[in-house]
């Protein structure tokens, strides 16, 4: 193991790595519970999503591990999962086996991207406001969704969204739990999120949301996830939206995690050296995501609590791998929480990815407007396709009609056509 991982020339040894990767464990394990029910709104049967969720983050912990012997954390992301679940199954109307195999097309691009020079082409390709839009725009919409699931905002016939039934069970455990997170982020208690989460299930419990008698006898069981696994449907490869859905879902992967591997590897790490391995191993792993049954899986910024507690190589993510592979032992107790435990953490998530708006350059308003576009067009149109669409056909227009068209790349002009033209198709049809 310690010549596997290098840890000598690490300065590192099994003790420090093993209790890194309970660290990243304990921080990251809530997403075993948010991904399934996420999941489960686009079709996939809750136990079969959290059955994928935990193979393919222990499969994802396991390559960069020995791919990039980095203690990077690779799990089902949020964003890319509300990508999956509201735009590409809820509005572009895939079902959840067509979107699988969007997912794996997906994965295949992505290593085409990380095994060349077309990321580093890509990146300096789009700009930087529209990038950091795009983190923005998918933290509001997590946000509303938390809201909707919590009760806190309803669908209303005049105003289209409303303030919900303050006195009803769902919302006031949702606000309490709400109360109690916060508390525990902001004062940075080791485990947040999953304390929340068993707080949240408890508080549930007492309004007569949860009624522990249901809970499954059986501990774990692949009867659904049978038809899950291996169920990536093609059968739409050679449609607008299929192919809109792989594009879209590349584009935010590629970004997301060039700019995680980028602040974690290099900056906390400082290690650029696993950079260009640790991007191959999350490219790999979106394929594995798509054939298991899940959203693809990204480096989390969870994987920051690791390496602060003194993780440095690939030894942090094969221990918190496994941990996460030990929760399918706890499948009848994941079954069991509620939404009120799942929503806040949602909100709070959201406003975390909200913090990215200070580095768009809102004193320029040719970039300011398209990543304005993005960022409301997102939860508004509850899409998140065709909010960055939005953003994108109005970038080049902007720099056009300030005589800044030299400020635009042939790469991120294409992308734009191609959103247009997805548009007009939608038109025609």
């Amino acid at each position: 193991m310690r010549g596997v991982f290098k840890l000598k020339y690490h300065q590192t040894n099994v003790k420090k790595e093993v209790i890194a990767g309970l660290t990243s464990f304990f921080s990251i394990v809530y997403i075993i519970a948010v991904n399934a029910k996420i999941l489960e709104d686009a079709g996939i049967p809750l136990e079969a999503g959290i059955i994928a969720t935990v193979l393919s983050s222990l499969v994802g912990c396991l390559l960069v591990a020995f791919m990039a012997n980095a203690p990077l954390i690779l799990v089902p992301g949020m964003g890319i999962n509300a990508l999956f679940t509201y735009t590409i199954v809820g509005s572009m109307g895939l079902n959840y086996m067509e979107a699988l195999g969007a997912v794996v097309l997906s994965g295949i691009l992505f290593i085409l991207v990380a095994f060349t020079k077309l990321s580093t082409i890509l990146s300096e390709a789009i700009p930087a406001s529209l990038k950091e839009s795009i983190s923005v725009g998918i933290g509001l919409f997590i946000a509303f969704i938390g809201l909707q699931k919590s009760g806190i905002v309803i669908g209303n016939s005049h105003n289209f969204v409303g303030l919900g039934d303050l006195s009803s069970p769902i919302v006031m455990a949702s606000i309490i739990n709400l109360i109690v997170t916060l508390f525990l982020f902001l004062k940075k208690v080791p485990g947040n999120f999953l304390i929340s989460i068993i707080f949240g299930t408890f508080i549930s419990w007492l309004f007569g949301i949860v009624k522990f008698s249901q809970l499954d006898a059986d501990f774990i069981s692949f009867d659904h996830y049978k038809n899950v696994l291996m169920s990536a449907d093609f059968g739409k490869i050679t449609t607008i939206p299929f192919w809109t859905a792989v594009f879209s879902m590349v584009l935010v992967l590629v970004f997301e995690n060039i700019g995680l591997v980028h602040s974690q590897v290099n900056g906390m790490l400082q290690a650029p050296e696993k950079s260009g391995r640790s991007l191959k191993a999350i490219s790999i792993s979106t394929i594995v995501c798509g054939f298991f049954g899940t959203s693809p899986s990204v480096s989390t910024v969870e994987s920051a609590a690791g390496i602060t507690a003194g993780g440095k190589t690939g030894l942090t993510s094969v221990v918190t791998g496994l941990f996460i592979l030990l929760s399918l032992f706890f499948i009848p107790f994941i079954k069991l929480i509620p939404d009120a435990a799942i929503a806040p953490i949602l909100i709070i998530i959201g406003g975390l990815m909200l913090t990215n708006v200070v580095n768009i350059e809102f004193s320029d308003f040719t970039e300011a407007f398209p990543a304005f576009l993005v960022i409301i067009m997102i939860p508004l149109t509850y899409s998140i396709v065709d909010g960055i669409a939005f953003g994108f056909i109005a970038y080049p227009l902007a720099k056009i009609f300030t005589n800044n068209h030299k400020q635009l790349s042939l790469s991120s002009f294409i992308i734009s056509l191609l959103f247009l033209t997805n548009f007009l198709l939608q038109v025609v049809h």
